[in-house]
């Protein structure tokens, strides 16, 4: 017989392989991979999948480990069967599932974490544990669309940006050699044009070498500068169309992140500092971390709400009856519900309205090119007749 099974050390294994009544005759550790990890990395996607399977088990009376143990065996991906084998193997040795998901906080983050917990504080932890699936996925959904929505009109610009290049490079200076032949001045356009386009054969290598390097920069600085983050998406939130998306996204992410935790007895406070960071704006992830103050200083969270001047005039009213009528996540859920859908039509209607726009700038880019290598025709013809 041969086989896998998972364990801590070889000595445990066999054991457990005795227990069974099988006597192992070699016991090894399976090697690794020489080149890193096998399989693709863990995405929120795949927590969205596991938690929903976690969920649907325990609700319908499988133990903890047993769950996990299927679900394990189930993964395609061998870094999320290790994952969740290894959450598993911690629960065994007496963890709890906290515990044993705060060893992974870049595949649990905070919120997921002190949700789990409040459940087993609560005695609710099937429970929660729908309630966290529920979220994971309309989280992605949301995030599903907002990628929608920006990747049409960027693929399109950045096809555009580079079909300009080529001709800059391999066409334009074509036509550079052949009226250079005639020894005529050229219009200022095109010689403007013309000059552009040696500059980037000459120099592409710079170029490309210099947007390499500044694009580098720009991403390591902002991933570490918060200031920065903050003005570019308060830039992003400003821009026809797509900020009001980018708006109504962060709106729902927050009420329905505000409302999980809250549901699942997270204190107020503590909850708003794991939502903050949920919005997926620094705009607004600033503005809650600011009304979290406020309201661990005694202020009424709708209060809160309309001092940072950032959220709808509806949203604050819903959540000052919901506090009101003691039915705070009820009506934080009806926010988050109202502002999905809104986010939804409006990626359904937005290719229509970017498309023109889009059309526009293709128009004028390669449109550019083209008049420029024609003016000097027609200034020949003009000189001809």
């Amino acid at each position: 017989m041969k086989g896998e099974q998972q364990a801590r050390n070889v000595n445990l294994l066999r054991a457990e392989l005795r227990r069974q009544g099988i006597q192992p005759g070699k016991v090894k550790p399976k090697p690794k991979p020489l080149f890193g990890s096998a399989g693709k990395p863990v995405t929120p996607k795949d927590i969205a999948v596991f938690s929903r399977q976690i969920a649907t088990m325990m609700r319908s009376g499988v133990p903890i480990v047993n769950s996990l143990e299927i679900i394990g065996n189930g993964q395609k991906n061998v870094r999320m069967k290790k994952l969740v084998d290894e959450v598993r193997m911690d629960i065994e040795g007496g963890s709890s599932i906290y515990e044993a998901m705060s060893k992974h906080p870049v595949q649990f983050d905070e919120l997921y974490r002190n949700l789990v917990r409040a459940g087993e504080t609560s005695g609710a932890l099937e429970t929660v544990l729908a309630t966290i699936a529920d979220y994971k996925e309309n989280i992605e959904s949301i995030k599903g669309k907002i990628k929608k929505a920006l990747f049409y009109p960027a693929a399109v610009i950045g096809v555009a940006i580079l079909v300009c290049a080529i001709l800059m490079v391999y066409v334009v200076p074509v036509f550079s050699e052949q009226f250079a032949s005639y020894g005529a001045e050229l219009p200022a356009f095109t010689a403007l044009v013309f000059g552009i386009s040696a500059i980037m054969v000459k120099w592409w290598w710079a170029i490309v070498g210099v947007a390499a390097v500044a694009i580098t920069a720009f991403i390591f600085i902002y991933k570490r500068s918060p200031k920065l983050q903050h003005g570019v998406d308060r830039m992003l939130l400003k821009i026809p169309v797509i900020g009001q998306v980018l708006h109504n996204s962060a709106i729902a992410r927050f009420a329905r992140t505000l409302a999980v935790t809250f549901k699942a007895g997270v204190p107020l406070v503590e909850a708003m500092e794991s939502v903050a960071g949920a919005t997926g704006n620094r705009v607004y992830t600033d503005a809650v971390l600011e009304m979290r103050d406020d309201v661990a200083t005694g202020y009424p969270l709708n209060v809160a709400m309309k001092q940072v001047n950032l959220f709808p005039h509806m949203v604050v009213q819903m959540t000052s009856i919901g506090e009101e009528a003691g039915a705070l996540d009820t009506m934080l859920f009806k926010v988050a519900e109202f502002y999905e859908e809104e986010v939804d039509n409006a990626v359904d209607t937005i290719s229509s309205l970017i498309e023109p726009f889009v059309m526009v700038v293709i128009g004028g880019m390669v449109g550019s090119i083209v008049v420029a290598m024609y003016l000097p025709i027609f200034k020949l013809a003009l000189t001809v007749m």
